[in-house]
């Protein structure tokens, strides 16, 4: 053999030598570059869980797991009579209560019962992250008095009705289909700055005219009284003898209905629809920025609190 062949002999072993050394490092290790003649295998693409509603913190709310599961249970089927009168669930008041207790997290979550439990600790509750009528009367009791009305009520005060000449009426396109309604002058000016950022901030409300339209502003006593005899009903929950509406700081909010329902219907599955509606949400989270206060019983109520009755 000639010398150039021992040469080229002995360099294709050591090829073949390292050839082999890679492909036993690579079985052995699942390490190292492919052979000649094969591609690598794209890496697996990740994909991550559909995140669930309300973001990853109301979920990772270590130790609140059973709160949780407890809220669930009793979201649509506790009896309890928040306002006097029978209701089963508090689906009704699950935009007040997320409010309240500054989580956003869905009532099913460990994130809503932390921050529950947050706000029953800072109350001198017990800090058990469960929604409660003990609890929710706390709630209840701090939203009602937010209210001018109500905080004269309790003083045994009805207000007097406001000045007629004093009240203003809506412009066109503000009272819901069409209605003439009267507010004060303060109160509207409010009310318009309210609408104006709505429609901005919410693309939801601004697709429906009818939106924040009012349906209900003044009412003067006589006008109430009536109504009272009429229904047979002044019990306080539905219809009031001494009613925030004499104030002329009251309105009634178009903020969606149920099919088959007015915009004032105080029917449970009603009222249930339209704390759904992206227009009540809004207003949950953001009236309170132009003075305005609800009587959560009714989600179309508001009332302005920058002057008194």
């Amino acid at each position: 053999m000639k010398p150039s062949d021992v040469f080229k002999f002995l360099g294709a072993l050591a090829a073949a030598v390292v050839l082999l050394v890679l492909l036993v490092v690579r079985v052995t290790t699942g390490k190292g570059p492919e052979p000649p003649g094969r591609q690598a295998a794209p890496p697996p693409v990740a994909i991550a869980p559909a995140p669930k509603p309300g973001g990853p913190d109301c979920w990772n709310a270590r130790g609140w797991e059973r709160a949780a599961r407890l809220n669930a249970a009793s979201l649509k089927t506790m009896r309890w009579a928040p306002f006097g009168r029978p209701e089963r669930g508090w689906e009704i008041y699950l935009p007040m209560i997320q409010q309240t207790v500054g989580a956003a997290c869905p009532a099913d979550s460990p994130g809503f019962a932390a921050a529950l439990a947050a706000w029953q600790g800072d109350q001198r509750l017990f800090p058990n992250g469960v929604v409660s009528p003990e609890a929710f009367q706390h709630m209840k009791g701090a939203a009602q008095q937010k209210r001018i009305f109500v905080r004269m009520a309790t003083r045994g005060a009805c207000p007097a009705a406001a000045s007629e000449a004093r009240l203003t009426a809506n412009r066109p396109g503000e009272g819901y289909s069409g209605k003439q309604v009267q507010l004060r002058p303060g109160a509207f000016a409010a009310y318009r700055a309210m609408v104006e950022a709505a429609k901005a901030e919410s693309p939801e409300i601004a697709a429906d005219d009818r939106n924040l339209t009012i349906f209900s502003a003044y009412r003067s006593p006589s006008y109430d009284a009536a109504r009272c005899a009429r229904d047979g009903n002044c019990n306080g929950i539905v219809r009031a003898r001494c009613s925030p509406h004499r104030t002329g700081l009251a309105m009634d909010l178009y903020v969606g209905q149920a099919p088959g329902y007015g915009p004032d219907s105080t029917a449970d599955p009603n009222r249930l629809y339209m704390t759904r509606t992206p227009t009540y949400r809004w207003l949950v989270a953001n009236a309170h920025r132009f003075g305005f206060v609800n009587y959560p019983f009714e989600p179309w109520h508001w009332e302005w609190t920058g002057e008194t009755p």
